[in-house]
């Protein structure tokens, strides 16, 4: 039983959203399911650190959920910065339970467990946004992981990060974030949303200030879950 994760996934089959239009997304559905189908057995877990769907209404992610649904192995979702669609956990799954997609869990503060460890995270927030406004936004992100840290915590599992901004941007810092991470001693943080291989320069990789950084964007790992134990 292994964990995977990836991010920005960015399915279009229920909206006119196509990602094939851009450098190195074509065909990008079909190869990223046949790179699945490889790597994940019915047994694994698969986090999805947010941009799921371009549907704008939770009722419109269907095709795209039974996309997923058809993949082997349990999913675990994050949000994004284009899922839209999002709303209360309690109405989103109230919806998976209705459409039958059983296989697929929200982490929305909370933490899922896998094995020994728990997926914990949230959004995030841009790096360096200093407005009145980012702040607010930091600060209910902070609080949300730090809700799924603790919750991790209380069953006595050892928490694994996810997020879908990166902490750190070009230089830039989401200094809360970063705070909380050392302040619970994460060791390892994932997240996505940085596409093309020019941006991901700029993205943080390998260590940071003691935090091992993975970008998990859907394109810079080719559109191949990353194994993560």
């Amino acid at each position: 039983m292994a964990l995977y994760a990836i991010a920005d996934v960015h399915l279009s089959l229920g909206a006119d959203k196509p990602m094939d239009v851009f450098p190195g997304w074509e065909d990008y559905t079909r190869r990223l399911q046949e790179n699945w189908c490889r790597l994940v057995k019915p047994d694994d877990t698969v986090v999805i650190a947010g941009d799921i769907s371009w549907a704008m209404r939770l009722e419109d992610t269907r095709e795209d959920f039974a996309y997923l649904h058809a993949l082997p192995g349990k999913k675990l979702l994050l949000k994004g910065n284009h899922d839209y669609w999002w709303t209360t956990r309690r109405k989103m799954e109230r919806y998976l339970e209705t459409e039958g997609f059983t296989d697929i869990t929200f982490v929305h503060n909370s933490a899922v467990p896998v094995h020994e460890c728990a997926v914990c995270g949230t959004r995030g927030w841009l790096a360096g946004a200093m407005s009145e406004e980012d702040q607010k936004i930091v600060n209910r992100e902070v609080g949300r992981l730090k809700t799924s840290l603790d919750e991790a915590l209380r069953q006595d599992l050892s928490p694994l990060v996810f997020l879908h901004y990166p902490p750190i941007y070009d230089g830039a810092r989401c200094q809360p974030i970063l705070d909380l991470l050392r302040e619970y001693e994460i060791t390892d943080c994932y997240y996505g949303h940085i596409h093309g291989r020019q941006a991901a320069r700029r993205a943080p990789m390998g260590e940071y200030e003691g935090i091992r950084m993975h970008l998990l964007s859907c394109d810079y790992v080719r559109f191949m879950p990353q194994r993560i134990f």
